[in-house]
């Protein structure tokens, strides 16, 4: 193990210089605690870029890399993300790896296991929890009933490898898991693809133990950006706005709502930081104090499991894009819809 005492500044390199791994170069630059020693990514060009941006120095093959670092931040796709982290896990690295954590829960497992043999920190890139909103909403969720998310945007050519689930549910489906602390009793599911091989579009039902309903919507190939996050729990109603970083919380001030005045909103004051930054901090602080990341390998290997559970269900039941005339939303949801109106009767926003 290598000493992190707060003496030197911890030697980092960023794997993959995408769009992400460039976001992750540029904060690991402004970072006081890290020193940026290389950006790598097969095509030498990208990685001269993020790396002149970052003032750091640009790498083709992550080997190279190997044993010269203290810790790295992994942004391959994600069907590399085996063979680069246990690289470096194997050589004692600390390792943040973008979400999904990996391809299947066997690779998840190695890269776990790798990390607790070397004990070293595996921290994965569950950015949306760093979210000011998510961190100020968790204490005012107790018990929740029933929970809707949305994340609907415009096509990205470089996720057509992966469907929706794991590009982007994947986020909701580790705050659910986090915030709803229970196991997941079952699943319904449905799905489209549009443009790529894989689901564009789908539509989710999770029911926990707990007697808790959540129903989620993920769609890349939606015009409007959309991620909101909504808990309805027995004395309150809590809207969130992951993208605009925005929070209301409806509490009931007495038994019975006679008129709107009976209801109080909480608007938390919300610091505007960027949750990548607060991602990279806490990794950073996780090293220095050997601490095990809030977004763990094993929260990483849960939210995985339930993504290919999906994944697997969605297999079972394409909607195809020929079908495509037939209606997406199954019937439950509107009347899940009309139930939600009940519940919150002039309070949805």
């Amino acid at each position: 193990m290598h000493d992190h005492g707060h003496n030197h500044k911890i030697k980092f390199a960023v794997i993959g210089a995408g769009k992400i791994g460039g976001h992750h170069a540029r904060i690991l630059k402004s970072l006081p605690d890290a020193e940026l020693v290389g950006v790598c990514d097969t095509n030498l060009w990208r990685a001269q870029l993020a790396a002149w941006k970052a003032d750091s120095v640009a790498v083709r093959d992550y080997r190279d890399l190997l044993g010269k670092v203290d810790a790295v931040v992994i942004a391959v796709p994600t069907p590399m993300h085996r063979e680069v982290g246990a690289a470096f896990l194997g050589a004692g690295t600390h390792c943040l790896i973008e979400k999904p954590l990996a391809s299947s829960i066997e690779e998840a497992k190695e890269l776990l296991s790798l990390s607790e043999s070397k004990r070293v920190v595996l921290q994965v890139g569950h950015v949306e929890r760093f979210n000011p909103a998510v961190l100020e909403a968790i204490p005012y969720i107790r018990s929740p009933r029933f929970i809707t998310v949305e994340r609907l945007g415009p096509y990205d050519p470089r996720m057509s490898h992966i469907g929706v689930v794991l590009d982007l549910m994947i986020h909701d489906l580790d705050i659910l898991l986090t915030l709803v602390g229970s196991e997941v009793a079952s699943i319904e599911a449905m799905g489209a693809h549009l443009i790529s091989p894989h689901e564009d579009i789908a539509n989710v039902r999770v029911r926990f133990r707990s007697g808790c309903i959540a129903d989620l919507t993920a769609s890349r190939v939606t015009f409007e950006k959309c991620r909101k996050l909504r808990v309805f729990q027995k004395d309150s109603y809590i809207s969130l706005d992951y993208a605009n970083t925005a929070l209301k919380i409806y509490r009931r001030k007495v038994p019975v709502i006679k008129s709107l005045k009976d209801v109080e909103v909480i608007r938390p004051k919300l610091t505007q930081s960027e949750p990548l930054k607060n991602e990279l901090v806490h990794f950073v602080d996780c090293i220095r104090h050997n601490r095990k990341p809030w977004p763990s390998g094993e929260h990483g290997m849960e939210a995985l499991k339930l993504a290919l559970q999906i994944s697997d269900e969605l297999e079972r039941f394409e909607v195809s894009g020929h079908d495509a005339a037939r209606p997406l939303i199954p019937s439950w949801m509107s009347d899940m819809k009309a139930v939600a109106k009940d519940m919150g009767k002039d309070l949805l926003p």
